[in-house]
This record gives C-alpha cells, structure tokens and sequence, in this order.
C-alpha cells in the first residue's frame, strides 16, 4: 500500500507538532509495508529521504494570511497521486481544499484535522464553504482527541465521519541523555524546576506564566523561539524576574536533558489554537507531573486534572500560581502524577499504537473503495 500525505510544511523545514505527527505515522507504517511519501510545499524543492519515507517539495509561489499557495504544487499532487492508493490530507491548509477539487482526484482520502482556524476570523467566512465542501468530500475526519470533537463546532457538522486518533510518541526515539548535558543544565537550572518546551507565540499563554512566577521562589525554564519572544523578556524584565531563563531553541539532546531533570511541566497554552499540546505529551512520557489549562482541547486529554496533573482556569495567573505551588512543595504529589501520567502515555499514546490505528484506517478506506 502506498500513502501520500499532503501538507504545507515538513522537516527539515520546520519542527512543528503536525511535522512531529506526520513522520511517526510514516515510520510506524513503514514497519507494517506501507511506503509512505510527503508533499510539502518550499522555496528549496529538493527532495528528502529519511529512509522509511519520502519528502517532496514543490515551489512555493507566494503566502498569504499564513497559507501557503503554489502551482508547482497542483501538478507535482496529481502526478504522485497515480501511484498512491490513499491521499491523506492535513487540515487546517486552504491550499489542500483547492488541490483536492482542482485536481479531480479520485482515490480513497481522509482529512487529519489538526485545529480549527481560530485567528483569521474575517478571511474565515470567506473560507467557510469550501472548508465545508471539502470536508464533506473526503472519506473520513480524524480528530486527535475526544474532547476537541465534543468543542468544535466543525467537528460536530461531520460527526458520522469523525474518527479519534490520538497523537502518538516513540519513546525509544528519545536517546538517553549524555552526563555532560545532566550536568549542564543542573548547573544552569538548578536542582528543582519547572520547564516550557515550545515555539513561542500569541497562544502559548507565557504572558500568564511570567504573571505567575512573579515574586515567587520557583524557577522555570523556557525552551524554545518565536514571534512574542521580545515581548516576554521585556515583560520578564518589568516584573523583575531572576528566576526565568530563557534558554532559546535547543537540539534533542538537551531537550531530553531538560525534560529528565525538571520537576514539573507546566503547558499555560490560553487559546484553542493549541489542538494538543506534543510537549505534555512528552512530559507525561517522562513521567512529569503536567500543569496546563482548561482551553477544551486535546491538553486536558493528555491531562486529566487529578490525575496526571492540575488543569487550572485559562488566561488566571493566581490558579497557575496555586497549581505551581502545589506541585513545587509536595515532591509526593508531584511524583503520584507523574507516575499517572506516563502510565497514561503508554496506555494511549504510544507512536506504534498511533500508527496501528491509521494503518488500520487505510485498509479500510482501500477496501471500501474497491466494493
């Protein structure tokens, strides 16, 4: 069997969550005989091999509002779609919807869908019939968790096609960290901490973390980059922050590190344009204690409030604060959760069970098309 996934971006390109998503699916099937290949679009249009799967990039023309269009791209998907018996398409991307109609492509396809568009309210009622046109088209709908097909109001127009997957992660993916790194970031962060991992933007809700980090003993490190980070540290610096470090984007290698020393994680995400939430997945993995917040998404199936951790109130500084308190002074609730919430992770969100269940998916649509 042979699948092409079709999204507007892919590694090495960017790192993103849906990138993270996509080469786990294609490695997990690989290991079952399905050859997997991916369309991106890029202004380098090389081509990539990661060995189990395959990355080809089509001239991007222009961006706009975010979305990437290119005509390169409509031929480059017609041509790899003679030789793929499923099209699997990433949403949210309006190229993709335009692709799949201008193209005519008659092969079995299903829709994962990542997020709602939350931001582009004005260019959205523009967009909303074909958005709807398109769903209504394709196959099947995976969403990645239950809880954010019972809030999207999109989701619950195409429940009967609407099937759960969620994200998964290999744990065996994640090589222990060296003495060198432990050593570093314990002299660098400290014995006790809590950790972000993330890009930094407008939803990421770290405005809410500084907020609750002021005038207290807890520390916190920041990993990652991006567009508010100049905001965030002239707020840091507002607030007199000497217990905030910023430490920028950082390899695999000291993530793991960092993610093996921390005391807790802590995932202040404030809007729903944040569908899931990859660094709680990967806190549970690591058998963190999870602080995040009630945004109807898929975070709070990651964590379960009392179980796996503390769910507190969007965008309130003070319940952040109190979740953080809590967690910080009581090392034995912080290693119960944490406990919980990587017996939860093996439980649901392995990339091998992730991958079963799309590959499972694929045979039925092959099957269904052939009747």
């Amino acid at each position: 069997m042979r699948v092409l996934h079709f999204y507007k971006t892919y590694k090495p390109d960017s790192m993103g969550g849906v990138e993270e998503l996509i080469g786990q699916i294609c490695s997990g099937a690989a290991k079952q005989g399905v050859t997997s290949e991916v369309l991106t679009v890029s202004r380098d249009t090389s081509t990539v091999d990661f060995g189990d799967h395959i990355h080809h990039r089509a001239k991007l023309d222009v961006e706009i509002a975010s979305s990437a269009f290119s005509i390169h791209a409509l031929k480059r998907f017609k041509d790899l779609t003679r030789h793929a018996d499923v099209i699997h398409y990433h949403f949210p991307w309006p190229f993709v919807d335009m692709a799949h109609f201008l193209t005519r492509v008659r092969k079995p396809c299903l829709v994962t869908y990542h997020s709602d568009i939350v931001r582009q309210k004005v260019l959205l009622q523009f967009y909303k019939p074909l958005r709807d046109r398109f769903l209504a088209s394709v196959d099947k709908i995976v969403a990645t968790s239950p809880n954010y097909v019972e809030t999207s109001d999109v989701l619950r127009r195409f429940r009967d096609k609407v099937e759960v997957i969620p994200i998964g992660l290999d744990p065996a993916s994640y090589a222990a960290p060296t003495e060198d790194k432990l050593r570093y970031w314990r002299e660098r962060a400290g014995e006790k901490f809590f950790l972000f991992v993330g890009n930094l933007r407008y939803y990421k809700g770290l405005h809410i973390l500084l907020d609750a980090l002021a005038g207290t003993e807890f520390r916190a490190v920041i990993v990652g980059a991006g567009p508010v980070e100049r905001e965030l540290k002239q707020q840091a610096a507002r607030l007199k922050l000497d217990n905030v470090d910023f430490v920028g984007p950082v390899g695999d290698d000291d993530k793991i590190a960092l993610l093996t020393l921390c005391h807790a994680l802590t995932f202040p995400s404030h809007l729903r344009s944040e569908a899931f939430g990859i660094s709680l997945l990967e806190g549970a993995m690591f058998g963190k204690a999870l602080i995040s917040a009630e945004i109807g998404t898929g975070t709070s199936y990651v964590n379960v409030d009392g179980e796996t951790g503390i769910v507190v109130a969007p965008s309130d500084a003070g319940a952040l604060r109190e979740a953080m308190r809590r967690i910080w002074t009581d090392d034995a609730l912080a290693s119960r959760l944490g406990k919980n919430a990587k017996q939860r992770f093996h439980r649901l969100f392995t990339a091998e069970q992730m991958a079963n269940e799309y590959v499972r998916l694929y045979q039925r649509l092959v099957a269904n098309a052939s009747l």
